[in-house]
């Protein structure tokens, strides 16, 4: 009964190879299908225009994929009326039916972005109090990359698997015993360090997006986190790339581990003759006045002390990393200038000794005069 309904159209490219018919008439499905695709889209957008805007970034997040779904139903349609043989068929239905698993793929992949992506809408990493924002969007940012990746392996494994020759030859690789299992292990130990790294890292959060970092020298805040590396940006605006088994493996400094607030550090060399008294005062007078401490830390400590000068050591403490720094700054700036200008004697000097000319003989070297 089939073969009845679809003769007609068979009289119209029987004198075209099979083939040839046959991509023409995906072709002419395929533009039928983004057109009417692309009406229903409007139409649904206009609908929901002044109601629903999650509706509309949902049609519009998904615009790609559902055009794809749409010429792939048209396309298994046609096909049925393509004048193919057995094995053309055949084959045939093995490219359609990888087109399912990666359709799927793809739709999954959307489902777990537009998901995280409305759970993360609650958290703004913006604010000074952003921890467990950067929590959260660490971890879900580094498991939907994981995510990904299983999806598209799954998806790929998948689909080669509806073609008989992948199939088999698939099961002859792994089948076989030695080199080839063992270059294929080696070739996918960093991507699968990485992958169980990134897991690590989601789940024990050693680092988090915006934190405050020194590695390998650099000082800087973790900029994004990929199923790979590890973006740095560093100070002065370079960025560090480092691979995410590098966290796991090696040690490093966070200045922001469990809170944002920190501590900033400055000394000072000055002479024995320095009032630390005064200083300690002045520090308390000057970091009332500046916006950027937190009201919470505020100390002078001599550190050290040398054969010439004594170390001075300030504790200020600020909300963030960035304001930490810039405090650093000025509060540094302003004890040396109350020191050079109100006790210039307390700078670092080298104090020297004359030594009269009538000292006598050395060693007996030199004889007295008779």
């Amino acid at each position: 009964m089939p073969d009845e309904k679809i003769a007609p159209f068979h009289e119209l490219w029987g004198w075209m190879p099979p083939w040839t018919a046959t991509a023409l008439l995906l072709v002419l499905a395929s533009v039928v299908a983004i057109v009417v695709h692309g009406i229903a889209i409007r139409l649904l957008t206009a609908a929901f225009s002044h109601r629903a805007i999650y509706v509309q970034t949902l049609l519009q997040r998904t615009r790609a994929l559902t055009r794809v779904i749409v010429i792939f139903i048209v396309c298994v349609v046609v096909t049925q009326a393509a004048p193919l043989g057995g094995d053309a068929r055949s084959l045939l239905s093995s490219v359609l039916g990888a087109c399912v698993f990666a359709i799927a793929g793809w739709t999954a992949i959307a489902a777990v972005h537009i998901a995280s992506d409305l759970y993360l809408s609650r958290f703004r990493i913006d604010v000074e109090d952003n921890l467990n924002a950067r929590k959260q969007i660490t971890q879900v940012r580094i498991l939907r990359r994981v995510a990904d990746t299983m999806i598209v392996l799954l998806a790929l494994g998948a689909g080669l698997m509806t073609f008989e020759s992948v199939r088999q030859y698939g099961v002859s690789i792994f089948a076989s015993a030695g080199a080839a299992g063992l270059v294929l292990g080696l070739a996918a130990r960093p991507v699968l360090e990485n992958l169980i790294a990134g897991i690590q890292i989601a789940v024990t959060q050693p680092i988090r997006i915006d934190d405050a970092v020194v590695i390998e020298g650099e000082w800087g805040w973790i900029e994004e986190i990929t199923g790979t590396y590890v973006v740095i940006r560093i100070w002065d605006w370079r960025r560090l790339i480092v691979p995410l088994s590098y966290f796991i493996q090696k040690p490093f400094t966070n200045w922001t581990r469990e809170t944002a607030s920190i501590i900033g550090t400055v000394f000072l060399h000055a002479d024995y003759t320095l009032p630390v008294g005064a200083l300690r005062n002045y520090l308390q007078e000057i970091v009332k006045e500046m916006p950027l401490w937190d009201g919470k830390v505020s100390v002078i400590q001599v550190t050290d002390a040398t054969d010439r000068t004594i170390e001075v050591r300030a504790l200020v403490s600020a909300r963030t990393s960035p304001q930490a720094w810039d405090l650093r700054c000025d509060v540094r700036e302003k004890l040396i200038s109350w020191v050079r200008d109100n006790h210039p004697d307390s700078l670092p000097q080298v104090r020297s000794a004359a030594v009269p000319q009538d000292r006598g003989t050395v060693g007996g070297i030199v004889g007295e005069e008779e």
